[in-house]
């Protein structure tokens, strides 16, 4: 009896982990999944996956034509592989004109475009902009939050609005913060 209560402990827990396993995709996804451009092996592991750098691209929501890069750690191990580890919240960040500027609507300084969770709990990677009104230039900043305690770590790019082909004077962003 001993025996079958320890394999019935057993496979309870493998359900559960594997459950548990199957929701961390969902509960780690972020508003809107950027587009992966590649995955670099940084620390090689023998029997789990691999710590990578990875590299995304994101189109701003609200902003036409700017096209956001980052690159941000990916922790490899079981714990990784489960969705258990936090990430570290090292990012690098490079935003770039890519079309003609067009503004869908306002915005206030420091706006999320993006965010994206780094751990099961509480910890988020943004992306905000806001606008240089003197310089017509975007700035996006990307750091890490904590529900506690948040980092100082970031990254800041900008993209000085200009035309873009034939389409005449490109547009000021400060028509389009609010305040």
């Amino acid at each position: 009896m001993g025996k079958r209560a320890s394999m019935a402990r057993g496979a309870a827990v493998l359900a559960f982990v594997a459950g548990v396993a199957s929701l961390l995709p969902l509960a780690a996804r972020a508003d809107d999944d950027p587009d992966l451009i590649f995955r670099k092996t940084t620390v090689w592991k023998f029997l789990s996956p691999d710590h990578k750098l990875a590299t995304y691209a994101i189109d701003d929501p609200l902003v036409a034509g700017v096209t956001c890069h980052f690159t941000v750690p990916e922790k490899g191990g079981w714990t990784g592989w489960l969705g258990l580890a936090e990430e570290l919240s090292n990012a690098s960040l490079a935003c770039r004109q890519v079309g003609p500027i067009a503004f869908k609507e306002k915005f206030e300084q420091g706006d999320e475009a993006f965010r994206q969770r780094r751990s099961i709990l509480f910890k988020k990677m943004r992306i905000v902009r806001g606008c240089d009104t003197k310089r017509n230039v975007l700035v996006y900043v990307t750091y890490t939050d904590k529900l506690i305690e948040g980092s100082p770590e970031n990254s800041t790019s900008t993209v000085p609005i200009m035309p873009w082909g034939t389409s005449g004077e490109p547009p000021r962003c400060a028509d389009w913060v609010k305040g």
